[in-house]
């Protein structure tokens, strides 16, 4: 996993890419105080960030980071 920070609101999670349409991303606890988005969809940073998957902003900024090779597919498949 690899360090990406949100452009917008300086947030950092860490993300593998798996594939062009598969991202994990590993959220930090302050994902409800520092980004806007999760702020505004718990109530002011009090409620769980548990069923947000992403914000738009921290979206494009891993877009970004695959765009300029900080953070690479993987593409592993596996043969059953």
């Amino acid at each position: 996993m690899r360090p990406v920070e949100c452009a917008a609101c300086g947030n950092q999670v860490l993300c593998e890419k798996f594939s062009p349409a598969h991202t994990s991303v590993q959220w930090t606890a302050e994902a409800a105080v520092s980004c806007a988005e999760f702020r505004d969809r718990t109530g002011g940073g009090g409620g769980t960030t548990a069923r947000i998957r992403t914000c738009r902003a921290l979206r494009s900024s891993i877009d970004r980071a695959v765009a300029d090779g900080t953070l690479e597919v993987d593409d592993v498949r596996t043969d059953a």
